[in-house]
């Protein structure tokens, strides 16, 4: 294998921190204050769609709201709290999860070194829901301990539809859960990632229609309690009554959401206009916090080496 090299080096703005030396990250210190961080996650996406597709769904609007609001953003961290997504052992799903105490404990002490750096407001971006479960204590530690602004924004599928409002861009309506696991709105931002680096990831020969179900053990039992989509919740009476620390197997047999999921609805076409949909919102939602002053405390990450529990 050989790498394309390219016929000029070209001196530009680098906006991915990852790339810069650190007399470049002092420049955009003098710049702004703010530094975007994008969430990942490194978990099947059933049997049409890569393991990367939630890193997908937040590393491009990413980069894109970045330049849009001359921010600069860190490498993607591509694994994320997903333990509902391991397969039983010996099973690849090739799923990777970080515990919620590691997860948490890597989003304080990079979220800490930034601020050491000089930033005073992190964006951690989210493409995976379910990182959310996890980042709350983390992310109140950085506030409590320094005064910074932090947040988690939202870039994940199921933020989609609601984004997209009547756009006409969404097709599947909202039974087939457009924006869950697989589906309409995933498959695209892969078909469109497909488009700019050329590389085939989506199979939707792999896959069919599939119906989103209650787990074996509550179906043997009741006729009342249903389950139709991707959300730890199950329902009765066409309300959520109750959140349940399920595995994705067991109310999905490949790993598509909905009621049917479907994702023959997808194309690239689509996932460029969610990404970048996605990416201006984002960007508008950095300007406004540009005007929020903050004071930030205890910059100095003096534990660093070790911290006890």
């Amino acid at each position: 294998m050989e790498y394309e090299e390219k016929a000029e080096v070209k001196e530009e703005k680098i906006y991915n921190l990852f790339r810069c030396g650190y007399l470049e990250v002092r420049e955009w210190l003098k710049e702004t204050d703010i530094v975007i961080i994008p969430l990942g996650s490194t978990e099947q996406h059933g049997r049409h769609c890569p393991v990367c597709t939630d890193s997908i769904a937040t590393e491009l609007p990413c980069q894109i709201a970045a330049e849009l609001a001359n921010v600069p953003y860190y490498e993607l961290i591509p694994f994320g709290y997903s333990p509902q997504h391991l397969h039983p052992p010996g099973i690849a799903s090739g799923t990777v999860t970080l515990s919620a105490a590691t997860y948490q404990n890597v989003l304080y002490e990079v979220g800490r070194s930034l601020l050491h750096n000089g930033f005073n407001k992190l964006i951690y971006a989210t493409g995976h829901t379910s990182n959310m479960k996890a980042v709350d204590p983390a992310l109140r530690a950085l506030r409590y301990e320094t005064g910074a602004f932090i947040c988690c924004y939202r870039n994940d599928a199921e933020a989609v539809p609601g984004l997209m409002g009547d756009a006409g861009i969404i097709e599947n309506p909202p039974e087939e859960a457009p924006g869950w696991h697989g589906s309409e709105v995933e498959a695209s931002e892969c078909m469109y990632f497909e488009q700019l680096y050329g590389k085939k990831i989506v199979h939707l020969d792999r896959t069919e229609k599939e119906y989103t179900h209650p787990p074996k053990w509550i179906s043997d039992v009741s006729d009342k309690i249903t389950k139709k989509n991707g959300s730890p919740f199950l329902e009765m009476h066409g309300k959520n009554v109750a959140w349940v620390p399920m595995d994705h197997q067991e109310y999905s047999d490949t790993g598509l959401i909905g009621y049917p999921g479907n994702p023959f609805t997808a194309t690239a076409e689509k996932g460029k206009k969610i990404i970048y949909k996605k990416a201006e919102m984002m960007a508008e939602f950095i300007e406004e916090i540009k005007k929020v002053k903050v004071e930030v405390k205890n910059r100095d990450f003096w534990n660093r080496t070790f911290r006890p529990a």
